[in-house]
């Protein structure tokens, strides 16, 4: 099946944007109502949804999350930031620490940044020998084809910046103390590799792509644009969720009106 390509998407002189503010936040407002009716038609019918975010750095992963969590009930929403392995978290397999964060029944978990690590940053950066990354890719598929069999939803989306803005968003959290806190050595590093990290990300794409486990390119130069992309991409996928409590809603209406009509009639 069609995949989709990280180079080809490179290659374009400009990323698509959106007309203005007032645009982007009108869009934003609509999509976040479909996301509420989502989240609330996987917590009555005790179904579960995860959600995987993926891309470079500066790419917007934290700003993404943030348009689809104030949207939703907190209690039915986890997110969990991956970075390396803690202690406790080595010497098992390395899936382990994401079995552990799976959502429990009725709920969503998001994660920032996901087990494609393995296929990621520790196959470019060499953390991880090279017969491990190349296993992964069917420990990965197998995952995932464990978690859709099992009734769990799975939404797979990759944020991608060119080389050109990243450098500008590097350079904006160098210039102040409030978001120096969001680099360090490791993302300055990894832009000398980018080529190779270019080419990850394709394997990666063609190597797990499935019917029900589809990768989601979304150009992320623009900010807003990716935003609401990311949330179009989610309420789009788990749709039918959102489907089902606004028919039961409609439901409930036709019942009640249903109800004072028999009522009015027995008078």
């Amino acid at each position: 099946m069609a995949h989709p390509s990280l180079s080809r998407l490179l290659s374009r002189d400009e990323f698509p944007a959106v007309a203005s503010k007032d645009v982007y936040e009108r869009r934003v407002e609509e999509l976040q109502r479909r996301m509420l009716l989502v989240q609330q038609g996987l917590f009555h019918a005790r179904r579960r949804a995860v959600i995987a975010i993926e891309g470079f750095d500066a790419s917007g992963k934290g700003g993404a999350i943030r348009r689809i969590s104030e949207a939703v009930d907190p209690r039915g929403l986890h997110v969990v930031p991956i970075g390396p392995p803690r202690e406790d978290e080595q010497g098992r397999h390395w899936l382990w620490r994401f079995w552990r964060d799976l959502p429990a029944p009725g709920t969503i978990t998001v994660f920032d940044r996901t087990w494609y690590g393995r296929v990621l940053v520790e196959r470019v950066e060499k953390l991880a020998e090279k017969k491990a990354w190349r296993r992964a890719y069917r420990e990965i598929v197998e995952f995932e084809r464990t978690l859709v069999d099992d009734g769990v939803d799975v939404v797979k989306i990759f944020l991608a910046v060119s080389k050109r803005e990243q450098l500008k968003r590097f350079e904006a959290r160098l210039a102040g103390p409030y978001k120096l806190w969001k680099i360090g050595e490791p993302d300055v590093r990894a832009r000398r590799h980018w080529d190779d990290y270019v080419e990850a990300v394709d394997e990666m794409f063609a190597r797990t792509e499935a019917p029900r486990t589809r990768w989601h390119l979304v150009p992320a130069d623009h900010k807003w644009y990716a935003r609401a992309e990311v949330l179009r991409i989610v309420t789009a996928t788990l749709a039918r969720h959102g489907a089902w409590l606004e028919a039961k809603a409609r439901h409930a209406a036709q019942a009640r009106h249903l109800r004072k009509e028999l009522r009015r009639l027995e008078r």
